[in-house]
């Protein structure tokens, strides 16, 4: 998916699916940003917009 497409999406949405990339594919969210080219700070003010925070620990967006 196309890295601006993914920042433009629905956080909601976008929250189930950066969720699931982590918890299937990545084993943090520096390897989800550097792999995918998304730059982390936007990622998480996106998520942030809707109350999430990554929780490093948990590998997730809580």
């Amino acid at each position: 998916m196309d890295k601006d497409k993914f920042i433009a999406m629905d956080p909601n949405i976008l929250l189930s699916m950066v969720n699931m990339k982590l918890r299937d594919f990545y084993s943090s969210l520096d390897d989800l940003c550097d792999d995918m080219g998304i730059i982390k700070s936007e990622l998480e003010e996106k998520l942030e917009s809707i109350d999430y925070k990554y929780d490093k620990e948990r590998n997730q967006f809580k």
